[in-house]
């Protein structure tokens, strides 16, 4: 590489160093990256393998050339999924995350100068520029990583885009930079997946210290968004969204919040069928009774984002939450497709790509066609529960890439089953309709839910936090929660709603739960308190649930609305499960109750905290009750 590239940068001293010594490989185009992620040999499978000290060589990851991209696939099955504890704070600026020097016991400082020497060790690096959070209102970036580690490098590219070596601008000066340096997992965290942030002065570093690109080159790319956003007064939301276009022209977007699995990427794909075109709403776990509807007219969807909502400053109204896609590739999870004809959408676009994709986790073969629904095995017999495809959205037909206004924020959990011999949270009907101080708490709780399949998980109900995006924030709670009520408290006409995934009570329902929602919903125009036909539920976290819901004529069992009226629950196990969630969110709350926290946040904080009741959180945030959205009656 010819160093006269490099004078259009202005790098960081220990990097600068770096890029002087060494022969750096600055790509052109996808292609270059694709060659890369086999180590531009001719043939079909390439290690990704590093000399360790104390262990000698290790095989992390295998790299296989398809027919319709690379399928790459992790020699440790701990490697496949993100690990929820991998992120450390470097820097001793506040945070609520765990310091290095206290996991540790040592500054970082030593360990941050290894890992630059290791790379000026190696033989040849890749430096990959791309703009964080979108080419037109991102910020400069790079990634700097070993040659051999193209597939990681290819991954980022289509995640966030990329800057070809013709196109990189005078003065590019980085706002953040990620350092990629596998084998420092095996000789310092003993394996572990581990992702440093070191939040310097204008430059946020990161030192990602494992392969998967879920903590550094996805979520960790959503730090540095978040830890600007901190310092500028705006936040990017854990979101997907989709525009839709009903039978009646009525055109309604749907904003989907939640922590991984909870049905991002499920909202703006469209509804599952039967191989006979009925919807399967959901199945009694006990008595195998089911139940089916026929929706004849599905919605047009227009694809908003997957996973990352930015909500810029310059883009709001003072009306409706204003968004757009924060990224430039969808990091699909596809452990629902189990077979051909799963979701004819997503299996067209990845079988007969524009051109080739990433894969992880899937059983790609030298030459042959990777298929999605083949999944690569954890262990004899057990597929691994996160296969991923990196689909560049430029690839994915009628997404919307302007900002768009929010009409409904809708909040998913992944619920287990629940009856009264055995009572769980999973109390939630088809959705409930909540206030904004009830919207807010459950933003704070979030639940990660269910047998979450995209990370390493204990069982149980564990809390996210806030915005559902607290695994990947470097600041303190509280600075997030505020933000998150500020943008509530100036969006008076977006409306909130809570929906379950995976089980209603005792019906297993899959994402079934969120596609009727959304069609319902988009139908009606609007979901107001005055206009829906809704009763307090007998939970007050829960808001509003539905007392009745027609659709396409088809009038909606109430025992899918009301969870309470199941025969296998009734009142003594809806109850008990509403019991786990109220103690949950008490104990969850709690430590947002300190002095920086916005006054109205603590009061409302404190009406949970004191069993209030729905009318309670209503009259914390009151606003208009009806937008001006035109309302299409439901036959």
């Amino acid at each position: 590489m010819e160093k006269s590239l490099f004078k259009k940068f202005i790098l960081p001293p220990e990097l600068e160093r770096i890029v002087e010594n060494k022969e750096v490989i600055l790509a052109e185009s996808r292609e270059d990256l694709s060659d890369l992620s086999l180590g531009r040999i001719e043939g079909n499978t390439f290690e990704v393998a590093y000399n360790t000290p104390g262990i000698g060589r290790v095989v992390e990851a295998t790299v296989i050339r398809c027919k319709n991209g690379i399928s790459v696939n992790y020699a440790d099955p701990y490697l496949r999924r993100r690990d929820p504890d991998c992120m450390v704070i470097a820097d001793h600026r506040p945070t609520d995350k765990p310091k290095f020097i206290d996991k540790y016991g040592t500054e970082f400082t030593d360990l941050r100068k290894a890992t630059f020497d290791w790379l000026e060790e190696q033989d040849e690096l890749i430096i990959v520029p791309f703009m964080s959070g979108g080419d037109e209102t991102g910020y400069p970036s790079l990634l700097v990583a070993p040659a051999n580690a193209g597939f990681f490098a290819a991954g980022l590219a289509d995640l966030q885009g990329f800057i070809p070596r013709s196109k990189i601008p005078q003065d590019f000066t980085p706002r953040a930079v990620i350092y990629l340096a596998p084998p420092f997992r095996h000789t310092h965290f003993n394996g572990k997946q581990v992702v440093v942030h070191n939040r310097l002065d204008k430059m946020h570093e990161m030192f990602a210290y494992n392969l998967y690109p879920g903590p550094s080159a996805k979520k960790g790319i959503y730090a540095v968004l978040l830890d600007i956003g901190e310092e500028e007064g705006w936040t990017t939301l854990h979101a997907s969204a989709v525009k839709i276009t009903t039978p009646y022209e009525n055109v309604f977007t749907i904003m989907h919040e939640g922590a991984s699995g909870s049905g991002k990427s499920e909202m703006t794909g469209a509804i599952q069928r039967e191989q006979d075109g009925r919807v399967l709403l959901g199945t009694n776990i006990k008595s195998n009774e089911k139940y089916y509807l026929d929706i004849k007219d599905s919605s047009e969807l227009q694809p908003v984002t997957d996973d990352m909502a930015i909500a810029l400053p310059s883009f709001q109204n003072g009306k409706k939450l204003v968004i757009k896609d924060a990224e430039h590739g969808w990091f699909l999870r596809i452990n629902h497709i189990t077979q051909y004809g799963t979701d004819p959408a997503i299996e067209r676009a990845t079988i007969h790509p524009k051109e080739p994709l990433v894969f992880f986790n899937i059983d790609g073969k030298p030459d042959a066609t990777c298929l999605i629904w083949e999944h690569t095995l954890d262990a004899p017999g057990k597929p691994c529960t996160n296969p991923r495809v990196i689909l560049p959205r430029k690839f994915v037909p009628n997404t919307v890439d302007e900002p768009v206004e929010v009409d409904i924020r809708s909040f998913g959990i992944r619920c287990p089953p629940s009856t009264r011999e055995n009572p769980n949270y999973g109390i939630i009907g088809i959705f409930h309709v909540l206030p904004p101080a009830l919207a807010w708490i459950w933003r704070l709780v979030a639940p990660r839910g269910h047998a979450n399949p995209s990370i390493v998980s204990a069982e149980g109900m564990i809390s996210e936090g806030v915005g559902s995006y607290w695994p990947f924030c470097t600041g303190r709670r509280v600075d997030q929660a505020n933000l998150l009520l500020e943008q509530i408290l100036n969006t008076p006409l977006t409306r909130y709603i809570l929906i379950p995934n995976q089980h209603i009570g005792a019906y297993e329902v899959g994402f079934m739960g969120q596609w009727i929602a959304r069609e319902y919903i988009s139908l009606r125009g609007n979901v107001s308190f005055k206009k829906e036909p809704m009763v307090p539920a007998r939970s007050p976290l829960l808001g509003y649930a539905l007392e009745s819901l027609k659709i396409d004529g088809q009038v909606i069992p109430k025992h899918f609305l009301q969870v309470e009226l199941q025969k296998d629950n009734g009142i003594e196990g809806y109850d008990a499960g509403a019991k786990l969630l109220t103690d949950f969110f008490k104990e969850t709350l709690n430590q947002y109750l300190v002095p920086d926290l916005h006054p109205l946040g603590r009061k409302i904080i404190e009406t949970c905290l004191n069993d209030g009741t729905l009318t309670d959180y209503i009259d914390l945030i009151q606003y208009p009750l009806e937008s001006k959205i035109t309302e299409t009656p439901i036959a």
